[in-house]
This record gives C-alpha cells, sequence and structure tokens, in this order.
C-alpha cells in the first residue's frame, strides 16, 4: 500500500477521534462544526463525497440526518466505544492495514470475519441448517481468542458473531468484547435470549450489537421460526430501545414473506421499535434437505430490490440488500475479499452460505487459509459475472462454484449430510435460469453498468 494513503488513513483517523470527543451529545448544535474540525485536519480531497453527503444531510436534516441523531441518544459509552471502533479501527486503521497485507501476500483480506461460537440452538427454524446439528460442536474461548487475534494482525477489527445461537455463549462473547476492547462485535441472533442482566453487560463492554433476525409481522415470522417468538422478539426490542442499546435486523427473504419484509408499515414498525439498520439476506437452499419453493421469484426479488433502494431515500434507518446491492461494492464480496466464515468445527470457508473448505483454524493460521487453492479461486474469480445483479457463485453462477471446488478439492462441510457442488448446483441452475433475464434487463438500466445500453 502507498505510503501517502497510509498517512491519509492516520490523519482521518486522528480527526474523527477528536471530532467525536468534541461533538458531545448534541448533534444538531455540533454536527456542522464535528465536519469543521475534520476539514482543518485533513486534506478537502480525501473521502469527498461521504463527507460532503454527511453534511448535506447536516443541513437538510433529511432521513440520514434523523438516523445519525437516533444514535446520538445511544448510551453515551456504547455510542463513542462503537464509532471508534468502527470508523476509526475498522474502516480506516484496519482498511489501511487489510490493503498493505493483501497487496504483499497477493490474496484476499478480509474487512469482517463471520464465526460461528457453537452449533447449538434454542430455535428449530424452516430452512436453517443450524438447528439441525445440536449442541454439539464449539470452538473454545481460547480459539476464539486467537481467531480475533490473528484477524487484527491482518487490520481486521470487525467480527459477526454466528451459528446456532451465538447467544448460548454469552457469557464468553462479552469476555472477548472485554478483551479486545478495540473491536466491533455483531451478533446474529434470534433475540429469545436477551435479557436484562445480558442488557447491562452490554452496556459495560460498549462494543456489541445486536442483529436480530426478524422475518416479517408474527404470521410471516413465526412460520419459520416457531409460535410465540415474534411477541418474544418484540419485548427484546423494547428492553435495548429503553436502555438505549443500538440493535439491527437480520431478514432472510423468501417466496413466503418477500411482500412483508418490504412493506412500509414493516420498516416503520422495525424504527419505531428503535432499529438503526436491517441486513436482507436471499434464502439460499443449502443442505440436503432445503426447500427450493422458498427461493423468491424473479418479480419478487425485482420488487425487493426497488422498496429497499426507496426506503434508503425516505426511512431513518440503513438497509443492506446483500445480493442485490452486489452493485455497489463490485460482487460477490466473499472469499475473504470483504468476509469469510468459520463454522463451529473450525472450518474455514468462503461465506455462511457455501459449505465447503479446505482449511481448519486448527490446522492453519487464517493467512494460511486465505492463501488456500479455494481461497486463492475466489481471489482470481472475483467478480464472478460481468452484471451485478447476478453476484454469487452458487445462487446466479453455479458453474462457478462447481468448478472452484472441483478443482480446489474443498471438501463439503456440512455437519449432518455432505453435499456436492454438483448435487446443490441441481437446486440453484433452476433459479438462475429464471433470474437471468431479468437480471440482465435490470443491470441494463443501471449506471454502473458499463455494456452498450439498448437503443
Amino acid at each position: 500500500m502507498k505510503a501517502t494513503e497510509r498517512v491519509k488513513a492516520a490523519a482521518l483517523s486522528a480527526a474523527i477521534s477528536s471530532a467525536i470527543a468534541y461533538l458531545g451529545d448534541d448533534l444538531e448544535q455540533n454536527g456542522i462544526k464535528m465536519l469543521d474540525l475534520i476539514d482543518k485536519f485533513v486534506s478537502p480531497e480525501w473521502f469527498k463525497t461521504a463527507r460532503g453527503l454527511i453534511r448535506e444531510s447536516l443541513e437538510k436534516k433529511d432521513n440520514w440526518y434523523q438516523l445519525m441523531d437516533r444514535m446520538w441518544h445511544l448510551d453515551k459509552n456504547v455510542r463513542n466505544t462503537l464509532l471508534k471502533n468502527f470508523l476509526v479501527n475498522s474502516a480506516l486503521v484496519g482498511s489501511a492495514r487489510q490493503a498493505e497485507i493483501s497487496e504483499k501476500e497477493d490474496c484476499n483480506v478480509p474487512w469482517a470475519m463471520l464465526v460461528d461460537p457453537t452449533s447449538a440452538c434454542n430455535l428449530h427454524c424452516t430452512g436453517c441448517w443450524a438447528a439441525e446439528y445440536g449442541n454439539r460442536l464449539n470452538l473454545s474461548f481460547d480459539e476464539l481468542d486467537s481467531i480475533v487475534s490473528q484477524g487484527k494482525e491482518l487490520g481486521t477489527y470487525m467480527y459477526l458473531f454466528t451459528g446456532g445461537e451465538p447467544m448460548v455463549r454469552k457469557d464468553d462473547i462479552i469476555k472477548l468484547c472485554k478483551k479486545h476492547n478495540d473491536c466491533a462485535f455483531v451478533s446474529f441472533t434470534n433475540g429469545t435470549l436477551i435479557d436484562e442482566a445480558f442488557v447491562e453487560k452490554m452496556k459495560e463492554v460498549g462494543n456489541f450489537v445486536p442483529a436480530i433476525s426478524l422475518e416479517g409481522f408474527e404470521e410471516a415470522n413465526d412460520f419459520r421460526r416457531g409460535n410465540g417468538v415474534y411477541g418474544k422478539v418484540r419485548h427484546t426490542m423494547k428492553l435495548l430501545k429503553d436502555n438505549g442499546l443500538p440493535f439491527g435486523i437480520s431478514t432472510c427473504y423468501t417466496s413466503k414473506n418477500a411482500e412483508d419484509i418490504s412493506s412500509d408499515d414493516f420498516f416503520d414498525m422495525i424504527i419505531e421499535q428503535g432499529a438503526y439498520f436491517i441486513w436482507l439476506f436471499h434464502y439460499m437452499p443449502v443442505g440436503a434437505g432445503a426447500v427450493t419453493d422458498l427461493l423468491p421469484t424473479p418479480e419478487q426479488r425485482e420488487h425487493l430490490m426497488h422498496k429497499i433502494r426507496e426506503f434508503r431515500k425516505t426511512k431513518a434507518i440503513f438497509s443492506i440488500d446483500f445480493q442485490n446491492d452486489a452493485e455497489y461494492v463490485g460482487g460477490c464480496v466473499a472469499g475473504g475479499r470483504k468476509y469469510l466464515h468459520i463454522n463451529a468445527k473450525g472450518d474455514i470457508e468462503p461465506c455462511a452460505f457455501i459449505h465447503y473448505s479446505d482449511s481448519n483454524i486448527r490446522e492453519k493460521t487464517i493467512l494460511e487459509a486465505l492463501k488456500s487453492p479455494l481461497f486463492m479461486a475466489y481471489h482470481r474469480m472475483q467478480p464472478f459475472n460481468e452484471n451485478m445483479l447476478r453476484p454469487c457463485p452458487m445462487l446466479e453462477n453455479p458453474e462457478k462454484l462447481v468448478k472452484m471446488q472441483a478443482e480446489s478439492g474443498a471438501h463439503s462441510t456440512e455437519y449432518e449430510s455432505p453435499e456436492s457442488a454438483v448435487d446443490l448446483s441441481k437446486k440453484t441452475v433452476p433459479y438462475a435460469e429464471r433470474w437471468t433475464p431479468k437480471a440482465d434487463e435490470l443491470w441494463q438500466q443501471s449506471p454502473r453498468c458499463k455494456c452498450k445500453k439498448n437503443a
């Protein structure tokens, strides 16, 4: 990485750290002053677009200002700790280190790592592979600690817990948050195990955020997660909001709930309940018993894409639709390009949905895994399609996953019923064939499309 880029990141980091302390508790009075302070530290051209958008929101008091204002009323320790760990350590200092190592080692280096502390879960959700495994697989605290320690050497300061239900291991999670208080930790969780005692620990550490799974309103949610879960989630959201703690929503869209979760009513409800972000994931038919009728239709996927983009202009919540937003990040972000996944058996996988691996944390370092045949195949082949609305090597380009598994010799990491990429592709090829015409039509309309526009 160029020395000028390192200086740029360090200078802006120092400016943001000073600005956070300066801003105090009044965003409306001090927001513009904060940006003026940052301007004194750094060149006018550095991150010019992002700084301009923030300044515009503060001046217009639009939906993004409303989101920032909500954040400024969070518990003060949590707010300041997360801003520093996320903006400074992860987004600036960490990203500079990642780029430096990526260039030196000629491999992907992730911005974030998803880790399964356990395979255990207290629910049994339709279409989720984790519930089948039971409490049989766990990463020890020392192994979790090693993953984070190795990650920080690479410049990774963002960690997300998946599972299983990570809150089954909430004592170890809090212990990890305390030891690595320079990192940001997020946990995908069904929300049913968060109680008053855990809320107090969240306030103490300041660097932990839940992403609560919610599949729509009560009927759609409990269809997948079980009777009564919706009510328990609403209780948890109220508990977090009342205590000034941030949380987000994680939702998997399927043929059954696509309309529910893309409605104004649903977004307004989760904002009112206190959510600060929503991450939307496309249903993936992973596992030998996964049903394909939950895959959304092309029409449902297009509708959801348009609605999410509309809501970004009007709703006070940060939303990402990982499948449809690939055009903003240059395609697939897995394989260590932006993130990787480590399951509860220690297998290092390219993606939480790609259950194949040729490396394990008990046998290799994370850097060695990033240079393994499977991860290097990702490194060489990304993006998997010039059409950024067809980013995934499993869902929209299944022949690419079949090729990578065969050439790398990666084995299936399915705990119960190993599934070859060839067998998995039999479930996704029909979906890819249905989605491709619509994706090509939509991509022609995108300003990011470099293809020749239709007359």
